[in-house]
């Protein structure tokens, strides 16, 4: 390897690994407030909440990616004019493009690390976290799972523990579901079956039933049984896909499909992680790409400001085309990669003029 690529590749390290520990600080001290006040009320090991912002941290770094890419990069470029050691490169013939290109490939490499391992760890560490502040919830004796058996609830309501297996969800029915209440000591009450059950609010409306009770067998056409779910609660319950690898993401989705549940928001964080490592590629040239206009134009404060202002911008318009990508309103993959084609345009447009200057 070259020398000045050694060279490029530790001063970026360099600026990289000190912003990078600089938010983890950040976010871990904004986490350790957060799970201050949620325990302010309840008697836990004093510990306790700064280990659950430990292993909470992680996850919420990755999310914030795009803006350790930005600013490592713009301090490597801070450095890098600071010294004066960009006249170096180009006095030697080595063209802005060109350093550029070594950095965007240096953080295409680290983004893929981060997707395969960093990411992986997170998430196993946000399921472990979610699952030790369960504990500490009001609605912690409900549950929900899907499985490729189906969808399973456990619910308490009324002094009965209620146990439902559907095999489909249906808009807002339940398919092929069977529900068992229990008193407060597991005694069986009585076995519900139905085809159809509406769960659009928590009272369920269950028609065409069988109901087993004291071995007898009743037909009945209409009912209702009070929950703690209806469809909202129990969509919400896996919408912190987070806390999943990518092997589990995929597990789910065919476990989503066999049970006839929308797999849009699965979809949707697979084609982001897949696309991650392009997209913060592209967000190191876009802010490379600025920090050369800077230089050439001066009245370096201000077009950082800009630079990071237009980064804060297509991080909104990333979440809006997801919201939009989420809710069907368009495809999956226009959602995904439409503010990847932006940040790529803006890019170009800037760095077409970057050899010119």
């Amino acid at each position: 390897m070259l020398t000045y690529i050694k060279f490029i590749i530790e001063i970026y390290l360099k600026a990289f690994i000190y912003v990078f520990l600089i938010m983890f600080g950040l976010v871990f001290i904004l986490n350790i407030l957060g799970e201050l006040d949620f325990f302010s009320k309840l008697e836990v090991d004093p510990f306790f909440p700064l280990y659950l912002s430990l292993i909470n941290t992680p996850s919420l770094i990755f999310e914030m990616l795009p803006f350790i890419f930005l600013l490592s990069t713009q301090l490597f470029f801070i450095n890098f004019f600071k010294e004066n050691q960009i006249q170096i490169f180009k006095y030697n013939g080595l063209k802005n493009s060109k350093i550029l290109f070594i950095i965007s490939c240096l953080t295409f490499f680290m983004s893929l690390l981060l997707v395969s391992l960093f990411y992986n760890a997170s998430s196993n560490l946000k399921s472990f976290y979610l699952e030790l502040k369960s504990n500490y919830t009001t609605d912690g004796k409900y549950l929900a799972v899907i499985t490729k058996n189906g969808l399973w609830i456990k619910d308490k309501i009324n002094n009965q523990n209620l146990i439902i297996k559907a095999s489909k969800i249906n808009a807002n029915y339940l398919n092929d579901s069977f529900i068992s209440i229990f008193d407060n000591d597991y005694n069986i009450i009585k076995n519900i079956k139905s085809d159809k059950i509406d769960i659009s609010s928590k009272k369920w409306k269950i028609y065409n039933s069988k109901v087993f009770k004291d071995n007898y067998i009743d037909k009945i056409d209409y009912i209702t049984i009070d929950t703690n779910f209806d469809y909202a609660l129990i969509q919400s319950l896996f919408s912190n896909l987070s806390s999943l690898t990518l092997m589990e993401l995929l597990e789910l989705k065919k476990n989503y499909e066999l049970l006839n549940y929308s797999t849009t928001e699965i979809n949707v964080q697979i084609q982001k992680l897949v696309s991650y490592p392009i997209f913060l590629m592209l967000m190191t040239i876009l802010s490379g790409s600025i920090m050369f206009f800077v230089k050439n134009n001066g009245n370096t404060s201000i077009m950082i400001s800009i630079g990071l202002f237009l980064s804060v911008l297509i991080y909104y318009i990333n979440n809006f085309f997801y919201v939009f990508g989420n809710t069907q309103k368009i495809s999956v993959t226009l959602a995904v990669w439409t503010p990847i084609f932006i940040i790529a345009m803006c890019s170009s447009i800037i760095i077409y003029r970057i050899n010119e200057k």
